[in-house]
């Protein structure tokens, strides 16, 4: 018997999840991932999850408050960021921002625990589930600094759930790297991350709520109407990654035609400044404008479909004036 098709958890992240009725899925997902039974109390708006109509680039954050005051951000990124550590560092620290009010102890500072699910491969090493924790180590004793019992004491009270060292109330990273997943299971959080990657679930499956999102996720048993916006969804996601791999072969080419008028650029410059500086001015040079040429030429066939100026300026590194300018 094949496996239904189920929805892609991004998608379902922004389109199902946020039902009251389907808070189980989640609670399966993370009681599974940390490993401890997690209870979803509600969820919440920040400045980091709006849902944002033109945000076409595919960034989607569920912020979800547990039964136990602690905040975690699950987030699905398909495109691949230099910058993600960054990013999601950024996302903690804005998030403790907005739920500290003026004149809080600093032991209202909320515990927030960082879930990205990756479509791509983030640095170097093999395993496909990490997680980052912030401890203090002695630089000369090598001892990991713990809390004292006054300190335990403290965010025992101001708290519901018991904090015993530093790196309970740092913000905790997991960082799950679906293309890095061999598809053993070795257990049972292993069956979510299959469910992840290939939208499916396998018979014999148990993890907690891995059932339930089998049942609610079925691509088969969406409304006409949620069928309609999950096959729109489809389309931009294809359409993404044909605009990304066009952008990558006409730089490419621009580089190559560049790097050759580049060097007759450099050849003529050459009799006054030196023959191998010109080469190398003219390689430059050259590369530039054609780069840039090449991204005015995306951005008119950007413009022809309609797309906004502000993609087309996040694509193709040009300035929404210069944007405006091609019209």
């Amino acid at each position: 018997m094949s496996e239904h098709k189920l929805v892609r958890f991004d998608w379902a992240i922004k389109n199902l999840l946020r039902n009251k009725a389907n808070f189980d899925i989640l609670e399966g997902f993370l009681s599974e991932l940390l490993g401890e039974q997690i209870t979803i109390d509600s969820l919440l708006e920040s400045e980091s999850n709006q849902q944002q109509s033109d945000n076409k680039f595919n960034r989607v954050d569920l912020l979800v408050n547990t039964a136990t005051d602690e905040k975690v951000i699950i987030e699905v990124q398909t495109a691949s960021e230099w910058d993600f550590y960054h990013r999601i560092l950024f996302g903690t620290s804005k998030l403790i921002s907005e739920y500290m009010d003026k004149g809080q102890p600093y032991s209202k500072v909320p515990k927030v625990i960082s879930v990205s699910i990756l479509f791509f491969n983030l640095g170097v090493g093999s395993d496909y589930v990490y997680k980052g924790i912030t401890d203090f180590t002695g630089v000369h004793t090598k001892d990991t600094l713990k809390l004292t019992d006054k300190s335990v004491e403290l965010y025992l009270n101001q708290l519901s759930k018991r904090h015993t060292s530093p790196s309970d109330i740092f913000p905790t990273y997991y960082i799950i790297q679906l293309k890095k997943f061999a598809d053993i299971i070795q257990d049972k959080f292993d069956q979510w991350v299959y469910l992840l990657k290939h939208e499916s679930v396998k018979a014999g499956f148990d993890a907690q709520g891995i059932l339930s999102a089998k049942e609610k996720l079925d691509v088969l048993k969406l409304s006409p109407e949620k069928r309609k916006e999950y096959d729109k969804y489809w389309e931009d996601v294809s359409f993404e990654a044909s605009l990304v791999e066009t952008h990558q072969v006409e730089l490419a080419q621009a580089a190559r035609l560049g790097k050759k008028e580049g060097v007759e650029i450099g050849k003529k410059e050459g009799v006054e400044i030196g023959k191998k500086e010109g080469v190398e001015i003219g390689k430059k040079e050259g590369v530039e404008i054609g780069k840039k040429e090449t991204q005015e030429e995306i951005a008119k066939k950007m413009l022809k479909v309609g797309i906004d100026d502000s993609v087309i300026a996040t694509v193709t590194s040009l300035t929404v004036e210069q944007i405006k300018s091609l019209k």
